[in-house]
């Protein structure tokens, strides 16, 4: 991962809605221990009471199973707040550290559920975890990033993502700041990446989850069927990035692909010794493009290498690859986590069908993003953009995007008609040519998102190629150019493979990667 990490989301957005209020020093546990019941699930001290019976009851299993509990600590309303209050209450991470407190924790249940939920219920656990730990760390926000921060280093050590695994350099220069503005101890920081890199974080599963496939459902039974079960494609221990692998998906196209890998997580400039052109046979399989070594077969399980090389299409952006001229009919796909990856087709008209195709799954079935982050005014992150399929309609999915495009368009606006002074540092000048690079990447995905739904989104999922190429093209084809990713001055450059081109200045329309 890079340094635009999305973990900032993780430490701030939602914490105002999901999180019960604290106006005071002490920790949100401490305050429901001595508020009176009344003021808390409609002023009922009967609904407190059923609040402690039901978290007794999911903490002792009883009549309960372990994927049952985080449902009844995620919800959105005061009386699950209170009964994840309760729950957490019988947990004392008194004098633990923070990564052994989540494995505790994490014994206890099943951390499954709608993306939100699993936020909230971690939300809950910092909370608790400040309460028994208050001078270890210095607010609850710092807890819950720090949280965030470990279930996200987990996915990237232990995970299915292509390219160089996270170190404990880049884990520590990602936390830069975001501890109430100043830095975690880095002896903390080192002391918990070696713990997560040396033991994968995994939470209980019930005991029936256990006697089926040990790989995360991704093995299927000796008779080669699919599982009924939607499985996960990477590591399941990251609640906000699994990508849902459903073998009753809908594959809206496939054909031979090669594939070359041009930027890791964040934009990250890939290893030399892994750029390389490699062929596959691409299945674009509900939000998923899955590449696989053999043609595709419906009725054969996926293997553990499809699996690692399967790209999800949520919130993503194809376009033709103008910049790239070593090779005729090669487009561009940028991914939810800025991942590049460069794929050359066999004919003009099939590119454009990939592209095509590609960016209407994006349009039609991604989830709205979550609130950006409001933590650190310093350092720009991208906010977190959720694997899960939208439960909007069409109708609404189209408002949604027509909003944020609104959104985007006008903080764009106001973030140009600010630019830097040309005393200040450097890694400012930096901040403001990322959060630039990012604004302009979205207003121009949001267009075309919005321009797909008007012309009949999922309808057009359902056409051939040739009916859909009254799509119309992306009018801005990402620049290739690696020095307008988002890491630029940390990152050494391979002239090799780009051309030899400087960031434009914000004044001036930069190409869109």
């Amino acid at each position: 991962m890079g340094s635009s990490w999305h973990l900032y989301w993780c430490c701030n957005a939602g914490l105002k809605t999901t999180r019960l209020e604290s106006h005071s020093e002490m920790g949100s546990t401490e305050i429901l221990e001595k508020e009176a019941p009344e003021s808390l699930s409609n002023g009922t001290s009967s609904n407190v009471e059923a609040a402690k019976r039901l978290a007794k009851r999911l903490y002792q299993l009883d009549r309960f199973k372990r994927s049952d509990v985080a449902k009844h600590l995620g919800k959105n309303n005061e009386f699950s707040r209170l009964v994840a209050e309760e729950y957490l209450k019988f947990f004392d991470f008194t004098g633990m550290t923070l990564d052994q407190s989540l494995r505790y924790f994490f014994k206890a249940f099943s951390l499954v559920g709608e993306t939100q939920e699993r936020e909230r219920v971690l939300i809950h656990f910092s909370n608790r975890y400040f309460y028994c730990n208050p001078d270890t760390i210095a607010s609850q926000d710092g807890v819950h990033c720090l949280t965030c921060a470990i279930m996200l280093l987990n996915t990237d050590l232990h995970g299915h993502n292509i390219g160089k695994k996270m170190t404990c350099q880049e884990f520590i220069a990602n936390l830069q700041g975001v501890n109430e503005g100043v830095d975690f101890s880095k002896d903390l920081l080192k002391a918990l990446y070696n713990s997560i890199k040396n033991e994968k974080l995994e939470w209980a599963v019930d005991d029936e989850e256990k006697k089926k496939s040990p790989s995360e459902g991704t093995d299927e039974k000796a008779n080669g069927t699919h599982p009924k079960t939607i499985s996960r494609i990477g590591s399941t221990t990251n609640p906000f990035l699994d990508i849902p692998h459903d073998p009753n998906a809908s594959v809206y196209k496939s054909g031979f692909l090669a594939r070359k890998i041009h930027a890791d997580m964040d934009g990250k400039k890939t290893p030399r010794g892994k750029r390389g052109w490699k062929t596959f046979y691409a299945v674009l399989k509900g939000t998923v493009l899955y590449l696989q070594k053999d043609e595709y077969k419906p009725e054969k399980a996926l293997s553990e290498e499809d699996l690692k090389n399967a790209v999800s299409v949520h919130h993503a952006l194809a376009s033709k690859a103008t910049d790239y001229e070593k090779k005729p009919n090669v487009f561009k796909l940028k991914t939810a986590d800025w991942r590049v990856l460069l794929f050359q087709t066999q004919s003009p008209e099939e590119m454009q069908g990939w592209i095509n195709k590609i960016n209407c799954v994006a349009a039609v079935f991604s989830a709205p993003p979550f609130p950006a982050a409001i933590g650190s005014q310093k350092k720009f992150s991208r906010p977190l953009l959720p694997a899960t399929t939208t439960k909007l309609s069409q109708e609404e999915q189209l408002k949604s995007h027509e909003s944020k495009l609104k959104q985007i368009t006008t903080e764009l606006a106001e973030h140009r008609s600010y630019p830097p002074d040309k005393k200040v540092k450097s890694k400012d000048v930096d901040e403001y040519k990322l959060k630039d690079h990012y604004l302009e990447f979205e207003k121009t995905r949001y267009e075309i998102y919005v321009n797909i739904l008007k012309e009949g989104g999922k309808q057009l999922l359902s056409h051939d190629e040739s009916e859909a190429a009254g799509l119309k093209k992306s009018h801005s084809s990402p620049s290739l150019n690696p020095d307008t990713s988002p890491i630029t001055a940390k990152v050494k450059r391979n002239v090799s493979e780009r051309k030899d081109h400087r960031p434009e200045t914000p004044s001036i329309k930069q190409k869109v990667t």
